[in-house]
């Protein structure tokens, strides 16, 4: 309802009609309520009716009163959902937002349910529950099988995408980054290790005690440094005058123990290998020259260390090694971008590795603990334990921890296309930081975990209560302190870099469903450089108005959602509000397709044919040497003579059969000078016969006498059928006629009857 709507009704004089009508004007037109006497139902009808016309259904499924109100307001008609799936609570990789949604979930049922049955909305939902919805908006992917939808219909989620929402698929992905972009996920990941397998043990084991080598190094220049810490002074209470006092027992707090400068030899040798390693150093040594301590070493080792970092030790002449200690550490931060987040405490959180919502999450600083923990649990191999660096120099604010919630939004994988949004905000712990105490309270700032706790008396009274800012307070903070342009030059570039990288590493392994999108929620926790640091990603990030702040920006974000994933599909240069285009995959162009680049080619060779000469006369006498070419291409025309392969111009079936006649015709006759009949007398029944060539009169060519026929040739003696081998006239020539045009029959077996013309004018180009 607009205030200058309202001012015009007067309450007192309202009837309720007009009191419903405007209690309904959200979402509803201007023009379809400027008649009073207009039925509510016929609005109803006509506003479904346009909907159904122009696909504008929807569903959702969760307590997203923003996205219902929106789509509304831009014509759509809901579809509500009249069930309560199951598989939600089995859905991998919850969002932050589940939980809330659920219970609010089922306080919003309970309202629908006490509504007015009259209202329009509820009118048209009943009007379109036959319509298949085009928008569908859900808590959770595992609500609706996307397999099942249509290309019209749109749904805000991937499938697959556990490779960057759960804390185990992002941990391994990241491992592969290098191998899609020239980027290190160890810029802007905290280092993480799956303990899963027997592997990513050993490999989190190195790795702690690399880690426990350099901060004993820490220890030494930071003392010489000027950071005296509570160590230190217990230290000069004790007095560092006997560096070979006995070890006191900790719970009289006397005195402390000293430690021999062995211990930060052993530090230096550990890391001088580390740094040999990065280097390639170490495949040039024998395997006695790179052994590495024993474990016994190792054990002592770190036993030393958790009494000198926990304050019940020092090391006796420590500034005889700071130059030692500083000059390694100088290599170690040239090769390793995470050394500033070390700390000296060695501290790892060990999370669930597809849990959400800060569950189950521990900090340690003790590796055995860490590994008992691990062997302790019989959770399957999907639900293990996965452990992070836990960044132990954070920037704070007014000595309090807090943690960035960004959003971006995917609409489409192939090609990748991430749109980044603006505006997010600061989550504040409701404790003062402190590594001595490593409850969850004091350094998990997600919602979940902070909602349930009171602010500490001790905190600083210029924090809100309600524990968040924008990002755009935030700037102001920085700007105060001569830091402003920090979040445009470090802070924000940063993030948008670290979730590019992050989806172009996952976009082979997400399902990607064209017309769908989805928004994400991604933690970054700031260094003392301002640096920030990649945490995770959740799926499904809470919208829930929990604070002034989260009630202004979550409904924000939402509403421009909907111009990105709606508005845009109609209007490219409609209004997008605060998102950004981060990323658009440049597309391949595929060269140009010729079906002829796709064939080979090539020249075939044949071998040439002799070519007869040409007859001009004939006779008796040099009808021999006339025959003999024949002889020699179709030996098998002629008994007695060796079989020989057919040519490839005649069929397989060379036997003529009685019961089949050839319609045959004979082409144009030559231009030529008509030859004489001959009679041919051939006896073929015995072996060796030859076949005699009678002898041709040719005529001149001015002889006109008409040709009106083939001449019969008759033979002296019947021929043998099983002796015939000659190539039937109809594999030759299938349609053939006389040039008076009557049909020409085939010969009998018993009577043969050919003429000379068919011999020697295309018997031999034929037959052969």
């Amino acid at each position: 309802m607009e205030p200058g709507e309202r001012k015009r009704l007067p309450s007192a004089a309202a009837s309720e009609g007009e009191q419903r009508e405007h209690k309904l004007k959200r979402g509803i037109p201007q023009d379809l309520l400027s008649s009073p006497k207009l039925d509510k139902y016929k609005i109803a009808r006509q506003l479904t009716d346009k909907a159904v016309k122009e696909k504008k259904i929807f569903s959702i499924y969760g307590h997203y009163p923003v996205i219902r109100a929106t789509l509304r307001r831009k014509g759509w008609v809901e579809k509500k959902f009249h069930f309560l799936p199951k598989p939600v609570a089995k859905v991998e990789g919850d969002g932050e937002g589940v939980a809330e949604n659920r219970c609010s979930e089922g306080k919003e049922n309970q309202e629908e349910a006490l509504e007015n049955t009259d209202d329009i909305h509820d009118v048209m939902s009943r009007l379109v529950k036959n319509e298949m919805p085009y928008f569908l908006w859900t808590l959770k992917r595992g609500i609706v099988d996307y397999h099942s939808l249509s290309c019209d219909q749109m749904l805000n989620h991937y499938g697959k995408t556990a490779a960057f929402t759960t804390k185990i698929g992002l941990c391994v992905n990241m491992r592969t980054l290098p191998w899609y972009v020239q980027a290190d996920p160890d810029s802007f990941f905290p280092r993480c290790y799956g303990l899963c397998t027997e592997s990513d043990k050993q490999e989190f084991l190195d790795d702690f005690r690399r880690t426990v080598a350099s901060s004993i190094l820490r220890w030494v220049v930071s003392q010489q440094n000027g950071n005296k810490s509570k160590r230190k002074s217990k230290e000069e209470e004790a007095g560092d005058s006997d560096p070979s006092s006995k070890k006191v027992p900790e719970s009289t707090g006397s005195r402390l123990m000293g430690l021999s400068g062995q211990l930060v030899d052993a530090a230096c040798k550990v890391c001088e290998a580390y740094l040999g390693r990065l280097e390639h150093k170490d495949i040039d040594l024998s395997e006695d020259a790179a052994e590495d301590l024993t474990e016994d070493e190792w054990k002592d080792l770190i036993q030393q260390y958790y009494s000198l970092v926990g304050g019940n030790a020092f090391i006796s002449n420590s500034r005889n090694h700071f130059s030692q200690c500083q000059a390694l550490l100088n290599k170690i931060t040239a090769v390793n971008p995470q050394t500033e987040i070390d700390g000296l405490r060695n501290i790892w959180i060990i999370k669930p590795a597809a849990k959400s919502r800060g569950r189950d999450i521990m900090c340690m600083n003790h590796v055995e603990e860490i590994l008992e923990l691990v062997a302790a649990d019989h959770l399957p191999a999907k639900d293990k334990w996965v452990v992070q660096k836990y960044i132990e120099t954070p920037l704070l604010i007014y000595d309090t921890k807090f943690d960035i919630r960004q959003w971006f939004l995917v609409t489409d994988w192939n090609p990748l296309t991430i749109w980044f949004y603006k505006e997010s905000y600061l989550r504040f712990s409701t404790r003062r930081f402190s590594l001595d105490n490593l409850d969850s309270a004091v350094h998990l700032c997600n919602s979940s975990i902070q909602k349930h706790l009171k602010n500490d008396e001790g905190r600083s009274p210029l924090l809100p209560c309600h524990n968040t800012w924008t990002s755009t307070r935030f700037q102001e903070y920085l700007q105060k302190r001569g830091r402003g342009a920090v979040w445009s030059s470090v802070i924000y570039p940063s993030m948008k870099r670290a979730v590019t990288n992050t989806m172009r590493v996952a976009q082979g392994r997400v399902e990607p469903r064209k017309n769908s999108f989805e928004l994400y929620g991604a933690d970054f926790i700031l260094g003392r450089d301002f640096k920030p640091w990649l945490i995770e990603i959740n799926s499904s990030p809470t919208m829930h108005a929990s604070t002034p702040v989260t009630a202004q920006l979550c409904a924000q974000v939402q509403e421009d959602t909907i111009k990105v994933v709606v508005d845009r599909r109609v209007d490219r240069n409609c209004d997008i509000g605060n998102f950004e285009l981060l990323w658009r995959q440049p597309a391949v162009e595929l060269p140009p397709f010729q079906g002829s680049d796709l064939f080979v080619e090539g020249v075939g060779t044949r071998k040439a044919k002799r070519q007869m000469p040409p007859i001009s006369t004939f006779d008796s006498a040099s009808s021999l040497s006339d025959i003999q070419p024949l002889k020699e291409r179709c030996p098998s025309a002629l008994p007695g003579l060796a079989p020989a392969p057919p040519c490839t111009a005649l069929q397989p079936d060379l036997r003529m059969k009685d019961e089949k006649v050839l319609a045959c015709t004979l082409p144009l006759p030559l231009n030529r000078p008509a030859g004489r009949s001959a009679k041919v007398n051939c006896d073929l029944s015995e072996p060796g016969s030859r076949m005699e060539l009678p002898t041709c009169h040719l005529q001149h060519l001015g002889h006109t006498a008409p040709n009106t026929g083939l001449t019969k040739v008759e033979s002296d003696k019947r021929w043998d059928p099983n002796l015939l081998k000659v190539h039937p006239l109809r594999s030759v020539l299938p349609s053939m006629k006389t040039v008076e045009g009557a049909q020409c029959l085939p010969p009998r077996p018993s009577e043969v009857l050919i003429h000379l013309e068919l011999i020697f004018v295309y018997g031999v180009s034929m037959i052969c």
